[in-house]
């Protein structure tokens, strides 16, 4: 029977929030069974106020403040409390040709989000439960509960992971790697952003199958905890002068997969040392992302003699395997053998910020905004 909210009691206005505390009851079929606190009435939001010209501004998102969202029959109300924040977000902002529909001047701004259900309307998902899905830029969101895109939070998890290592990042690294990158045993692969969300799970995935795995990163404090951490065999600093020597020496029989999330200087590095046979799982080429005229991967590989497998994926294109392979992910995180980082800012007013630090190198392992 669908689960019915009465307002019994009216709380305070929280400043840190901005938004009504309410005390309610949570009624199914007439007799209580329990209560919780829920903040309700308003909903904060980020959109987008205008289109960025190269590097995102702090003035191209605006915050609202907008009643909740009606709650349609077999829907449930979230409230959000983890925002994920990704690359993929700079295309969205972009009116440009592209894979995905671009955000809209004045929608609210894609992301994923954990969030837990604190309204359900005829939906089998009960009052309490952690969700994750694609809520955006938002302290409240509805959902479907029988869409794809709408799962369970990882039991024995932290909820946030579920933005991760055990979520899209995660399953991005694994399907591209073993779908497209096809690592072996023995072999070289190279990973660069390897202390992000999506390398730092290819480089060990790739360890676990065996290879020599060298990872790319920014700063020696990064390239620290890819090796010590992570168990990456090396990693070369992409911004040290000598970086394209220290790709080559560290990968003395060239490499066999290269796993690509920016593009530039360090495809550039990476392109002369692929072996015949190699394989190049496109995820993305941030470092291009703010350009005008970007450069990608696609012209860079092409103009080799030899130019290796390469395509662009996408983790949608395996959407009959997506929940196994978080269950998998979870599994070895449980065991110890995913290990990750995450970099965490506070309150929604910082999506922008942090959106912005992500596209400049600035994180530390996966960026992910607390909301609540």
């Amino acid at each position: 029977m669908e689960d019915q909210i009465t307002i019994v009691a009216v709380g305070h206005r929280s400043r840190a929030r901005r938004n009504s505390v309410e005390r309610v009851e949570i009624v199914r079929g007439g007799p209580s069974c329990g209560t919780i606190a829920v903040l309700i009435m308003q909903n904060r939001r980020i959109v987008l106020a205008s289109r960025p010209d190269g590097e995102p501004r702090v003035d191209n998102f605006r915050l609202e403040t907008t009643s909740l969202p009606e709650v349609p029959f077999g829907r449930v109300l979230v409230q959000n409390l983890y925002l994920s924040i990704d690359p993929y977000m700079r295309g969205r902002m972009s009116d440009r040709p592209s894979y995905a529909r671009p955000v809209g001047i004045g929608e609210v701004m894609v992301g994923g989000t954990v969030g837990r259900v604190v309204q359900s309307n005829g939906s089998d998902v009960g009052i309490g439960k952690l969700l994750v899905g694609y809520g955006g830029w938002q302290e409240y969101s509805v959902f479907n509960p029988s869409d794809a895109n709408v799962l369970p939070v990882p039991h024995d998890l932290p909820p946030s992971a579920a933005l991760g290592v055990a979520g899209m990042p995660g399953a991005t690294a694994y399907l591209g790697l073993s779908k497209i990158g096809e690592p072996k045993a023995g072999e070289t692969v190279v990973v660069s952003a390897a202390a992000g969300a999506v390398g730092s799970v290819v480089g060990q995935i790739a360890k676990l199958e065996g290879c020599r795995v060298v990872g790319v990163a920014g700063g020696p404090e990064k390239c620290r905890y890819v090796t010590s951490h992570l168990g990456f065999d090396a990693c070369v600093d992409h911004r040290s002068p000598s970086m394209a020597a220290d790709l080559r020496a560290a990968c003395p029989n060239g490499v066999d997969v290269y796993f690509e999330n920016v593009g530039g200087k360090v495809l550039e590095a990476v392109a002369p040392l692929l072996n015949s046979g190699s394989r190049v799982p496109i995820c993305g080429f941030i470092s291009q992302y703010n350009e005008a005229n970007p450069v990608t991967p696609f012209t860079v590989l092409g103009a080799l003699p030899h130019p290796p497998v390469h395509r662009f994926f996408l983790v949608s294109e395996w959407p009959e395997e997506y929940r196994a392979v978080v269950e998998r992910l979870s599994h070895w995180v449980r065991e110890g053998k995913l290990k990750y980082t995450e970099d965490v800012s506070e309150g929604l007013e910082q999506a922008p910020r942090a959106l912005i630090g992500v596209l400049r190198g600035e994180n530390f392992g996966k960026k992910i905004v607390k909301l609540a």
